[in-house]
């Protein structure tokens, strides 16, 4: 297999999260169909790209090791039940590693929390996704904005979603994902701290190693993602512009955010 050189690497790390053809209010907007999943990865396989894990590329750039010619990773957030319904067959029809980052809380078993947003996966299940190469990454315990915790329930969060999947699968996730994409310095060292090796943001942008491990960007897979636009993301052209609204929204409301922290960490006060 061709090799690129890593330091050359910008590396598109598509987010999906719920794969349904029916999928909850809450979730519809973040959701693909099963059709056009299995059109995308189709497109993947057409292309020529290499699709690979959250920690492999990872470690790639933390080695300053090459990686595979057009290279691209397949994630998901949450943890619904159509990834292993709808997404895997597919997956496994191409041959291809994807990550799952999963919220232990609102999975269904025994460590069930309540407040999952639509039909989650349980974890014989996610047993199934990893047996078949699925990494499982963690995505927190209960999904807040872990920006806006104090520190005992942010090490919380962390650590009880750890240690949940390591008791689950017998080996604890070496990656992590934050919810809503939130993240500041503090966040990112607790990440590290807690053992995760590597996390994920958002940031609808291309992964490069100068981000460094605890803040790798993603771009975002929709319903509203046609045929074109998901060539694009792939491809990694004019990315900018299509996230020019979700950007400008972004920076917004990161004032806003930097506001709250700062008042609650005055009050003393948990979010």
């Amino acid at each position: 297999m061709a090799e690129a050189p890593v330091a050359d690497a910008r590396v598109p790390v598509l987010m999906y999260h719920a794969v349904a053809s029916d999928p909850s209010k809450a979730t519809r907007a973040l959701s693909v169909t099963p059709r056009a999943f299995a059109e995308q990865m189709a497109a993947i396989a057409d292309r020529g790209l290499t699709p690979v894990g959250t920690a492999e590329l990872a470690a790639a750039w933390r080695a300053g090791g090459p990686l595979p010619k057009r290279p691209v990773l397949i994630t998901f957030d949450d943890g619904y039940e159509g990834v292993h319904r709808h997404a895997l067959p597919v997956l496994a029809k191409h041959g291809f590693p994807a990550t799952l980052f999963v919220t232990t809380g609102w999975l269904r078993g025994p460590y069930g929390t309540g407040g999952a947003l639509d039909t989650m996966l349980d974890w014989d299940q996610v047993r199934e996704l990893a047996a078949a190469g699925v990494e499982i990454g963690g995505h927190s315990h209960s999904h807040p904005q872990l920006d806006q915790l104090r520190e005992d329930r942010l090490r919380h969060e962390l650590i009880h979603c750890k240690e949940i999947i390591a008791d689950q699968l017998g080996a604890a996730p070496a990656s992590f994902a934050y919810p809503y994409g939130y993240s500041d310095r503090r966040v990112r060292r607790a990440v590290r701290d807690t053992g995760y090796a590597q996390a994920l943001a958002v940031g609808n942008g291309l992964a490069h190693r100068r981000q460094g491990p605890y803040a790798l960007r993603r771009v975002t897979v929709r319903r509203r993602t046609g045929p074109e636009e998901f060539a694009r993301l792939v491809e990694g052209r004019a990315i900018a512009r299509t996230f020019a609204r979700d950007r400008a929204l972004t920076k917004g409301y990161a004032v806003l955010r930097g506001t709250r922290r700062a008042w609650t960490r005055m009050s003393g006060a948990g979010a």
